[in-house]
Formats: C-alpha cells, structure tokens, sequence
C-alpha cells in the first residue's frame, strides 16, 4: 500500500516540492523548501536534519549577536566554551554516559582511532583481540599489527561478512589487552543485536555509523570511537567516550597527540578543535533530544529500516538482501538484484526519481540504502513504494 502525506503519495509530494515534516511538537508543518532537497541515503557524509541546518544558516554569521560565525571566535573564549561543554554534556545525557567516563572531541576519523587504541592500551607483552565483520575491522586489525601483537577472536568472512558471529564463536584469553569490535558494518550491512561479555578485558567499540541510533549500556565498554559524519554532524568530528582508568594505564612516551591522556586533561581543548563541527554536533543533539531522545529514535529507525526490509521479505527472488536477518544492520540495507542490467536499471530509475547514494560501496558492487538518524520515515517510504513499483515493473 502507497503511504499517504493527506492525499498524496510520496513521490508525488516530493515531484509537488511539497513535503510536511513531522516535528517534535507532533505538529505537521509544511515546509517548501525540503522539496528541493534529495533523497539522501547517502552512506556518509550523510544527510542531517533539515532543522539543524536551517538553525545553522541563521546563525551561520552572527551566532548569538557575538557579530562572529563560530568559525571565527577564539576556541579559547567563554562564548565557544559554552558551546563546547553543553555538546559534551549532551552526549552524556542522551547516551547516559557515568561518572568516570570522559568524552573527548578528535580529530582524524575512525581511521585515526585505529592507531591510537593500539598506540595507548596494547602493552608489549599482551596481545590484542579484533573480532572480523567486515571492511573496516579489517582495516582496524590491520593497523594495531603495526603496533603490537593481535589475534583474530572471530571472523565471519568465510561467508562473505552476512552475519554477525555469535559469543560461543567468539574466544580470548582474560589477560587480553582488549577485545576490539565494529559495532555496525556499513559496507556489508550487518550490525551487533547485543555485545559480549568480555569482563574483565576490556571492550573497545568503533561504533561510526550507529551510535545515537540506539540504546546502549556504556558501561559495557572501555572505549567507544565514532566518527561523526553518519549521525552525530558533519565530518571532521570524533567522539571518543573513555573510562578514566584506561586513559591513566596509557604509555606517556607516545607523542602527545596521540595520547588520550592529554585531552582528557584538557578537555579537548589542547590545541584548536573543529570548533564549527563541535558546534553542528550540538545542535544535531539537541535535535535529538527533541525528538524524544535516542528511544525514540530507536523506535523511528526500526520503522524506517522495517519498510524496506519488509520489500526485501516478499520478494526474495528479485531482491536479495546481503546479510542475515539475524544481523541486519538498522542503519545500511544491502541489497542486490537478480541481474548487473536490472542493478543499473533499479538505480538509474531511482536517480531520476531524486534518490541520491543508493549504489553500494565501490567494493561489494550491488545497492545500499543508508538510514541514519536524520533520514525522514517519508523518504524511506518513498524509497519503499518505488521498490515496489520497480518489482512490479519487471513481474
């Protein structure tokens, strides 16, 4: 059945240039421009919400009658430290992070955290545990070797990373390091249900492309790396969230950038931080938060990623879904098509239609449509029915 915005279906809004938008008040507000915008599934940069950039335009100049963009205040005046802390103070709030934790703002990505774990909590002597799911544990594996001993503690690549293994697969020593997972997978779609119990090694999580998507029990994990640009802002952001313990267990012979220790000390005020990026994060926050906060994000996510699993379902001739339904991930469904030509023909027509980011990733080939937190149920919606018009197109 075609989902309805009044008397409309969704692409018929969307060619309206007419889209209502559902805001945290319950109300439904008309909103012109949001027609001009696409249909982003984009895997990352990926889309944000249109309130938060609309708040962002307007104090893009003058934010808060300073005469200054926040890219051009001093990271050092009361101004910016306001903005800095109260983001801080978010991400505690909304991911209920405890007392001895502390959340630090990077730089480099994922990419750079795939050093610095190694660098500061892999003690020669011990060996470190990288748990295989795809792409990117691959990658981060690859980098702690450079540095110090590591072990596979499971992998499921023997079956092309469709699913995630189970704690029974999963085996390291108690006088492990630490035990390194990857908590979505986007290139693969396949996300972690529930993390093992790894006490007393410590759990380290790269959780770029799900965190905020759902709840989370931090104190599960020594320590939570994510890069921003999925679902906390724009890129050029890191989170890490810490536990006090293992910041102090670190060498101090690494140099200082790399040393978790020295922005925790200073609360990640060390040198000049992305200060523009630190300050959309906020803002994507405080997006969140109201929207009811991250449960009912989760429940909003498992909707949106429900419409299109749901097409997956009752077609599985014609579109075959990549990773087990045990392993979806919420936040990339991975599909393919029967035949190369009805790929090309499925994403042609969907650029036509106004989707943006819809071919999978340059290395698996196929199709992927990436849900993250600011992509409106409608959009998913209109991806769906034309799914569905596509199926029946080629019966």
């Amino acid at each position: 059945m075609t989902r309805e915005i009044g008397r409309k279906s969704v692409l018929e809004v969307r060619r309206s240039g007419i889209v209502k938008d559902k805001r945290a008040s319950g109300k439904e507000q008309t909103i012109m421009s949001q027609g001009k915008r696409a249909l982003n599934f984009n895997a990352g940069p990926a889309a944000l919400p249109l309130e938060v950039l609309e708040q962002a335009r307007e104090e893009f100049v003058d934010f808060g009658g300073t005469g200054m963009s926040v890219m051009e205040m001093s990271h050092r005046s009361k101004t910016y430290e306001a903005i800095h802390n109260e983001t801080a103070a978010l991400v505690r709030e909304l991911l209920g992070v405890p007392e001895g934790y502390d959340v630090l703002f990077l730089q480099g990505g994922a990419s750079l955290q795939f050093a610095m774990v190694p660098m500061n909590f892999l003690p020669k002597g011990k060996a470190a545990g990288y748990v295989l799911t795809g792409s990117w544990s691959e990658k981060a594996l690859k980098e702690a070797q450079r540095l110090g001993e590591t072990f596979v503690a499971a992998s499921t690549k023997d079956g092309h990373y469709r699913r995630i293994p189970g704690a029974e697969e999963i085996s390291f020593g108690k006088d492990s390091a630490y035990l390194h997972v990857t908590s979505n997978n986007t290139i693969y779609g396949t996300e972690w249900a529930s993390f093992p119990d790894t006490d007393p090694v410590p759990l380290v999580a790269d959780m770029s492309s799900d965190i905020l998507s759902r709840k989370i029990d931090v104190r599960q994990f020594a320590l939570i790396y994510a890069g921003a640009q999925k679902n906390l802002g724009p890129s050029g952001v890191t989170l890490v969230i810490v536990r006090k313990d293992m910041v102090e267990r670190a060498p101090e012979d690494l140099p200082t950038m790399l040393q978790y220790r020295t922005h925790a000390k200073n609360n990640s005020l060390y040198n000049t931080p992305p200060t523009f990026g630190i300050y959309m994060m906020g803002l994507v926050l405080k997006w969140v938060k109201g929207q009811g906060g991250v449960e009912a994000v989760e429940r909003r996510n498992r909707e949106k990623a429900g419409l299109i699993y749901k097409v997956i379902d009752d077609n599985p001739d014609f579109y075959l879904g990549h990773a087990e339904p045990t392993s979806r991930s919420l936040m990339n469904v991975t599909f393919r098509l029967p035949t190369p030509e009805l790929e090309k023909e499925f994403l042609d027509g969907a650029k036509a239609e106004g989707f943006v980011g819809l071919n999978g990733h340059r290395s698996v080939g196929g199709c992927r449509a990436s849900l993250y937190n600011a992509v409106p149920v409608e959009h998913c919606a209109a991806l769906r029915d034309y799914m569905v018009e596509f199926r029946k197109k080629h019966a």
